[in-house]
């Protein structure tokens, strides 16, 4: 750290010294960029050409750095890369990490909804991401929690410090390359990475100017449990939980909510814009067989168990554990269908992804003692089928001799009970968070309600710094019967580098989403910022402009 602090006193003083005049800056030699970066940081350079998701040609870069040997043997390092465009305007991006793989993506400041020309490296951005501190290939392990999770130091990397050590790093290099300074920083994140994005802005809210948010899970270690819930409740269908609910059970519930909510925003166009209503007015019941000859309808032991799933999960008092979940078209995705039901993972034969991945988050990443579990797919399930929400769900707050944070402390920001983000506010800092109302991961209804406290806490001014947009039919990305294309990224520059704020951002059905209903094809429609929600008013159905955002009095 010593040397790293030493360069960028230099590299600032060389700067200033220049004048940092960004006009006339020329590009440093993408070759040279090895001899400038400090003793402990490697890292390998190389000119690119444009290609099919970078419009200008571009410096290479790829790293590793923070190189150890942990207690029990094995080496950690954090890996990553930066994209150095040609067409530059200052921006510097964070694309963090929504893996628990150990893999880097692609640095291209990607998020769902934008399109490969509104990246942000097509958008003159300067964008590193990296992985967490671990290699998912060092045990040769099927799931990823467990390889990692033993580790004090990696846990806490996993979790948010990652971000902490790159980040001097990347600005370092991306200086030296402009040979000026950055003018404006970003953080970007989805799922997992839209966790860090909101640690990020409490934990450090003076290191990004803006941060673009996407189905957050920032309460990851309660969302866990829900996977827990789920399965066990789905077994009370059918003791195979891939059997539990077909495609067409899932496709008359997404009727029914269609049935009973459609109209409510004012057209009926396959989309539920009127949230809050639809959850007051529907009712699942509804859809129970009234005798052996009724085929459009679902047993009562598939509506107890997607009733039980929606209350989210609780303890034997009836304290909500973590939160509930919307009733919305989505329910009938393919991607709602492989976290909740089913994959299409043969090595996992076609376990849902909740089961697997939830299991292993669960048991090693979020609680302390781990339990001791035979990483087989048979020893995961039978670990959710047993956890006590009484005796078990204490466990995501514990600490121990060894980890000296729980769970909760280490993956969540520090005041997500009682959000505030008065520094980051302080600093002009902006952020805009989105959340498919399908999602089946993280609940946008806890988005919901960190929104609804952070206004509260800020007597109705969360606004002035933070919008919210849902998204109707949309669940853990894109997909389902979703408008799920959309720029929320140039919204947020406007916002930070031109202080206009950010209104209705305008987003379109997909031609080539698969799961799009007949009516939808063609169709834009107004993403409106919570608690305002697009209501038809007049014109055609298709067009966007034929909605306005209003608010229910």
């Amino acid at each position: 750290m010593k040397a790293l602090s030493s360069s960028l006193i230099v590299l600032t003083c060389f700067i200033l010294a220049l004048g940092a005049n960004f006009a006339s800056a020329q590009a440093f030699d993408c070759r040279l960029l090895p001899a400038g970066v400090p003793e402990d940081v490697e890292i390998t350079t190389e000119m690119r050409g444009a290609d099919k998701d970078v419009r200008s040609p571009y410096c290479f870069v790829k790293g590793t750095m923070a190189q150890r040997t942990s207690e029990d043997k094995y080496f950690y390092s954090i890996q990553f890369e930066i994209r150095l465009p040609n067409f530059w305007q200052g921006r510097y991006a964070y694309q963090f990490n929504e893996s628990r793989y150990g893999e880097v993506k692609p640095a291209l400041g990607a998020v769902t909804g934008l399109q490969p020309y509104q990246y942000a490296i097509n958008q003159g951005f300067a964008v590193v991401s990296s992985n967490g501190g671990y290699y998912a290939q060092k045990s040769g392990k099927l799931f990823g929690s467990e390889l990692f999770s033993a580790d004090p130091e990696a846990r806490l990397d996993h979790a948010y410090r990652y971000v902490e050590k790159v980040n001097p790093v990347a600005r370092l290099i991306i200086q030296r390359y402009y040979q000026t300074l950055i003018k404006h920083s970003y953080g970007i994140g989805q799922s997992d990475g839209g966790r860090v994005a909101m640690v990020m802005a409490s934990r450090y809210p003076i290191m990004f100017d803006g941060f673009l948010v996407g189905s957050p899970g920032f309460n990851a270690p309660k969302a866990a449990l829900q996977h827990a819930w789920d399965v066990q409740a789905l077994k009370q269908v059918n003791k195979d939980v891939r059997q539990s609910l077909s495609e067409r059970d899932l496709a008359l519930v997404a009727r029914s909510v269609l049935n009973q909510c459609d109209a409510l925003d004012g057209m009926s166009d396959d989309l539920i814009f009127a949230t809050t209503a639809c959850q007051q007015a529907f009712n699942l019941q509804a859809l129970a067989c009234s005798g052996d000859f009724d085929r459009y309808c679902l047993s009562q032991d598939k509506i107890s168990a997607l009733t039980k799933m929606h209350q989210g999960p609780r303890n034997s008092k009836g304290q909500v554990l973590y939160t509930d979940w919307l009733y919305d078209t989505g329910i009938r995705s393919k991607n709602w269908r492989q976290w909740k039901i089913e994959s299409e993972i043969s090595e996992w034969y076609e376990k849902p992804f909740g089961l697997v991945l939830g299991s292993t988050a669960l048991a090693h990443l979020y609680t302390s003692p781990s339990p001791k579990l035979d990483h087989d797919l048979v020893s995961l399930e039978e670990y959710l089928l047993d956890f006590d929400f009484d005796k078990d769900t204490p466990r995501i707050y514990r600490k121990s001799s060894r980890f000296h944070y729980s769970a909760m402390e280490a993956m969540s920001p520090p005041d997500a009970a009682k959000p505030s983000l008065t520094e980051f506010h302080k600093n002009g800092g902006k952020m805009i968070v989105f959340h498919g109302n399908s999602d089946p991961v993280f609940s946008v209804k806890d988005t919901i309600r960190w929104y609804d406290y952070l206004d509260f806490n800020l007597a109705g001014g969360a606004k002035d710094f933070v919008r919210l947009y849902p998204v109707p039919g949309m669940p853990h990305g894109q997909g389902g019967t979703s408008a799920d294309q959309f720029d929320m990224l140039s919204p947020l520059i406007s916002w930070v580098e031109r202080k206009q704020a950010p209104y209705a951002v305008v987003a379109a059905a997909r031609a080539d989403n698969p799961e799009l209903t007949e009516r939808m094809v063609g169709l834009t429609r107004p993403l409106c910022p919570y608690p305002s929600y697009a209501r038809y008013q007049a014109g055609h159905y298709l067009q966007a402009k034929s909605f306005a955002c209003v608010i229910d009095q």
